[in-house]
């Protein structure tokens, strides 16, 4: 490493000003400082109070990804050999699953990095190193089954309309990976929706998702609508787990809570947004389970423990809800975010059947309230601190 940082220290400067190289000033640096600590102190946000810089942060998320990002290569092996009728190994489940996730993410960076080091030779400031988590974010909300060419547009839009027109990272309202989900969404919804999408294709499949299987439904209650099917294994702990169809890395509640813990143990991402989230479902399916008799709608059935294992709830509020750019700041603001995550996340999923996944709309629509939160939340602990100097 000696030897590295020797070099660099040599050919740095034909990346500075009057250096011939100085156009790649930023691709320089963006290597630099990922290979090597460095000692200066961040011009915008975020901020991090602490001798570990935003690179080393970004890392940390990327190793709490990982749990599910193994699981979610499985189980997407998994979920091809028994739509095949096949019996496989894990390890050969595993390869499988691979072979269509690798694609995926080695796009999502390629498409992503473009961008980021285009726009920072441009605008000649620093390649920004919100991307390190961002791209493998995107192929751990799309399916399998997602053709390459929409991750293309998916992420060119979630990191460009998302993030680079508000300035770059630091300055985004919008969590770049959501955006990207959103946009494939509503533009393409017969390639992110329906029926045969959520495992590698194989002709003359149809399944369903835990989600789509109550949405729309008169009069049933959830839970036997689920156990009445026999595709596949809709149980509470099966979903758990995470053997079921769906997004490749928000399946498993399991490995997703192992994320998790690596988040919280090391402070980079917020318990408090997410205990709020959890206690902002809870309630609201509480309330939505009493108001199920006086209602034909089968959503409104589903008790609040499933509503935890079902769909990318799980996952947005441990991955999406704590970015610390576009969440609240205050801790007090926190609560409220995440509570109100979790309660638009139920509301969504059981008034509107057509969109039973609300996890992704209920974030973003909290991103742009954010500052808000934070501004009453900062006004009113002035208030108290006044009242208590005037006393």
């Amino acid at each position: 490493m000696k030897f590295i940082k020797r070099l660099h220290d040599q050919i740095r400067p034909k990346f500075e000003d009057g250096g011939s190289w100085h156009v790649m000033h930023p691709l320089f640096e963006a290597w630099d400082t990922f290979m090597f600590n460095t000692d200066e102190q961040t011009e915008t946000g975020p901020h991090i109070r602490d001798s570990v810089d935003i690179k080393r942060v970004m890392i940390i998320v990327v190793v709490a990804l990982l749990p599910a990002t193994i699981f979610g290569i499985l189980n997407t092996g998994y979920q091809e050999a028994l739509a095949a009728g096949l019996h496989r190994t894990w390890i050969a489940n595993f390869l499988s699953g691979l072979q269509l996730f690798v694609p995926i993410v080695l796009v999502s960076y390629a498409t992503g990095g473009f961008w980021e080091v285009l726009f920072s030779i441009v605008r000649k400031h620093k390649v920004d190193e919100g991307f390190l988590v961002t791209g493998l974010l995107i192929p751990l909300i799309m399916p399998a089954t997602i053709p390459l060419w929409q991750v293309v547009v998916a992420t060119s839009f979630g990191v460009v309309i998302g993030k680079m027109i508000f300035g770059g990272t630091g300055m985004n309202i919008f969590n770049p990976a959501l955006t990207a989900r959103a946009f494939i969404f509503f533009a393409y919804p017969g390639n992110i929706s329906g029926d045969k999408v959520w495992v590698a294709a194989i002709d003359g499949f149809s399944g369903a998702t835990a989600l789509s299987v109550p949405a729309g439904q008169i009069s049933q209650h959830a839970v036997t609508l689920l156990d009445s099917i026999k595709q596949f294994d809709f149980s509470w702990f099966n979903m758990f787990m995470g053997w079921i169809p769906g997004s490749i890395g928000e399946t498993s509640t399991l490995m997703i809570l192992i994320g998790a813990l690596i988040l919280v143990g090391t402070k980079v991402g917020s318990w408090r947004v997410m205990v709020g989230g959890v206690i902002g479902l809870v309630l609201t399916a509480v309330i939505m389970n009493l108001a199920a008799p006086y209602s034909t709608n089968s959503m409104l059935t589903i008790p609040s423990h499933y509503h935890l294992v079902m769909g990318g709830f799980m996952f947005g509020i441990v991955f999406m809800a704590t970015d610390p750019v576009s969440a609240c700041y205050t801790n007090g603001g926190r609560w409220i975010y995440g509570i109100l995550i979790g309660f638009l996340t139920v509301i969504i999923r059981s008034v509107n059947p057509a969109y039973p996944e609300g996890t992704m709309l209920a974030i973003l629509l909290m991103n742009a309230f954010s500052p808000l939160i934070d501004y009453f939340v900062v006004q009113r602990n002035i208030k108290k601190r006044v009242a208590r100097y005037a006393q």
